[in-house]
């Protein structure tokens, strides 16, 4: 099941955010990655939350109608993230990500430092290339126990 893991699958060059960025600069750098989501990191490359397009918006229209145009990252993101490890199980991860919100997970380390994330775009286009290339999942399960 080696060829499965999210290591191979992840994007190793996410947005991501500072937690003392402003709510405008983080706006701009969905704009421009058009990503959905991103790990909000510290100066040590260590994971602290997750930030979405969604927390984004709702921050934007929320200082529209209250007419407060300043918020940082740190008041937005969530702080409790689900994260897998570079080694965990893709076929497991879309398992979890049937049964779970988040779109896009971060890929951390046994310690912590962010590695990159990975999607459910991602997990698809795994599964649909061991598919392509024939490999069953009674073929996949003889891997794993070989």
């Amino acid at each position: 099941m080696e060829s499965l893991q999210v290591q191979h699958y992840m994007n190793h060059y996410p947005v991501t955010f500072s937690p003392d960025m402003v709510v405008q600069e983080a706006s701009l750098r969905f704009l421009k990655t058009k990503q959905i989501g991103g790990p909000v990191i510290d100066s040590n490359n260590q994971l602290v939350g997750f930030l979405s397009e969604n927390d984004v918006l709702s921050k934007m229209l929320d200082s529209i109608y209250h007419n407060k145009h300043f918020a940082y990252v740190s008041e937005m993101m969530r702080k409790d993230v689900l994260t897998v490890k570079p080694y965990d199980s893709v076929i497991e991860l879309g398992q979890t990500m049937l049964l779970n919100k988040p779109k896009v997970y971060p890929v951390v380390d046994d310690d912590g430092n962010l590695l990159g994330t990975i999607c459910r775009n991602d997990v698809l286009r795994a599964i649909d290339k061991h598919i392509r290339s024939g490999e069953t999942a009674d073929k996949l399960s003889h891997k794993s126990t070989a």
